[in-house]
């Protein structure tokens, strides 16, 4: 071998990397179960489809038990040669909780959908879709350059659009599907030109040196960087279902099935926040003052929106339960966005709070929609008025939702929501952002309104059902005689609840009775160093 070969080929090998086998398990084994379940699909009889489901579930808990090795400590992979600091992969401890918070939501939204995929849901499509899509949001908290994160973006997103639109010839869910497909779709080009903006000004995808070369961007480039920034912003702010480009929201929860609405609230709630973090504090804190004020505005109009619209919910009105839970969850995005605007001002170490809040969201929120889910098999409209008198029927998931609802206004008993909330408010106190924690006090007030009236509908008597002869008699028809005994009312049948929607409340419920016991579990995160 010539000397010229020789160097040629020690310089191709030492481009060769190991790889962190261990530090990518999480995302890939929920891959790897995907492909798993795609084939097994092709095989199954149709007697035999449910065993997806329980392969799907050990898969993702499979997933979340390789995250144990992780939580101590920083490890990376995919670095550059030539600069091993720069690298495409990390799983730190910002890493580690999100990926924690987005398979633990893929778990429990497993859990609803057992028994749809057995009567309403293809379940080869949808095993396979939810798998994808939470391998593709467990990815994304770990990226750290801008490719890995748009990818992992729309691992994450694509999947979600059929999952929205997968109940067949349900025109509501092929609306809601549409509606979800075009927002994002536009979110995403934005995104990509924003990215192409940040490329072209600095030369580098990876969020670290982008940070460095940011700050000291060439003035014939400055207005090209600040245009990336703002554009990147606007993409993540779609994802995250930030106001004004909060619209797809109801519709799309409304028509989705009801453990994909529970799903998108909150894993794809948590893989918005997660990009628009990663982005903001690690790649653009040169730009603080741009995003900073441009966050706190969103901020504000997110939750006062949100909060306004949950408030104008008719109770009669057809899904208005799902429709609440729906503008909840925009005004929830509004306290989220809080401490992210507030580490412009006073640090990254902000952000802990916005991580600390989306654990106690994710926790109640799913309790929720499981509850909801539970409610729709014997009413499938769904309506707040469907709620009346579900302590009567059903005590311990009238209790549970309580508890969830009382959560999220931040009541007792729900401990966990008040702290969360106050920890919120003393970021933006922190940073001198007193008049958002002074707009979200008042957002939090007008939000007990709407969480108090759905809880008090839980303990109210249950409406007696009228007789039939009284109820819109026909003109000229006579009616029963006064006196006449109507006879017996018939109750109405209390049907079976399956044992993984069971499995999903109790979960749910305990974990939130125990984080509100010790809240410490959830807002430590508020007071270290996530990065």
């Amino acid at each position: 071998m010539t000397p010229d070969v020789t160097i040629a080929a020690a310089g191709t090998a030492s481009l060769v990397q190991s790889v962190d086998w261990v530090a990518i398990a999480p995302p890939l084994i929920a891959a790897a179960v995907a492909l798993v379940v795609l084939l097994a699909d092709l095989f199954l009889p149709p007697a035999r489809k449910p065993l997806l489901g329980w392969i799907t579930l050990a898969g993702l808990v499979a997933a979340l038990a390789a995250l144990v090795p992780l939580r101590t400590g920083s490890r990376s992979t995919f670095c550059l040669t030539a600069n091993p600091d720069a690298c495409s992969y990390t799983v730190d401890q910002f890493a580690f909780v999100i990926q924690a918070l987005v398979l633990g939501g893929a778990l429990l939204t497993a859990l609803l959908a057992m028994k749809d995929t057995e009567e309403k849901l293809p379940a080869g499509e949808f095993w396979f879709l939810l798998l994808s899509s939470a391998a593709g949001a467990a990815l994304l908290p770990a990226a750290r350059d801008l490719a890995t994160l748009v990818v992992a973006l729309e691992v994450a997103s694509l999947p979600a659009f059929a999952l929205v639109g997968l109940k067949r010839g349900d025109r509501l869910s092929s609306e809601a599907a549409l509606k979800f497909f075009l927002s994002s779709v536009t979110a995403t080009a934005v995104m990509l030109l924003g990215v192409s903006f940040v490329y072209a000004a600095t030369g580098t995808l990876h969020l670290t040196e982008i940070a460095t070369k940011l700050a000291d961007v060439p003035g014939q480039l400055g207005t090209v960087a600040e245009t990336g920034v703002v554009l990147t912003l606007v993409g993540f702010a779609f994802k995250t279902a930030a106001a004004p480009f909060h619209f797809w929201v109801p519709d799309t929860y409304v028509g989705a099935p009801l453990p994909v609405a529970a799903y998108l609230s909150v894993v794809g709630k948590a893989v918005g926040f997660s990009g628009l973090i990663l982005v903001t504090v690690v790649a653009f804190p040169a730009y603080a003052d741009v995003w900073g004020p441009a966050l706190a505005v969103l901020a504000a109009l997110t939750m006062t929106i949100g909060n306004a619209a949950a408030v104008r919910q008719a109770a009669t009105r057809a899904h208005s339960a799902v429709r609440l839970l729906a503008w909840s969850s925009v005004g929830q995005a509004g306290y989220l966005l809080v401490p992210i605007a507030a580490a412009a001002y006073s640090g990254d170490n902000k952000v802990g709070a916005t991580v600390a809040y989306a654990l106690m969201y994710a926790v109640v929120n799913l309790g929720a929609f499981a509850v909801a889910a539970l409610v729709a098999r014997g009413k499938p409209l769904n309506r707040l008025t469907d709620y009346r008198g579900l302590y009567a029927e059903r005590p311990l998931a009238a209790l549970a939702l309580a508890f969830f609802l009382l959560c999220l206004a931040g009541l007792p008993p729900g401990i966990i929501g008040l702290f969360a909330k106050v920890t919120v408010f003393s970021a933006a106190v922190d940073a001198g952002l007193g008049w958002l924690a002074v707009v979200m006090a008042v957002n939090v007030v007008v939000a007990l309104y709407y969480y108090l009236r759905w809880t008090a509908i839980l303990f109210r008597a249950p409406e007696t059902a009228e007789a039939p002869e009284t109820a819109n008699a026909p003109a000229g028809e006579p009616s029963a005689a006064v006196g006449a005994s109507p006879g017996p009312v018939a109750q109405p049948v209390r049907s079976r609840v399956p044992a993984p929607l069971v499995v999903a409340v109790a979960l749910t419920a305990t974990v939130g009775v125990v984080l509100s016991g010790l809240p410490q579990l959830a807002l430590h995160f508020a007071s270290v160093t996530l990065f």
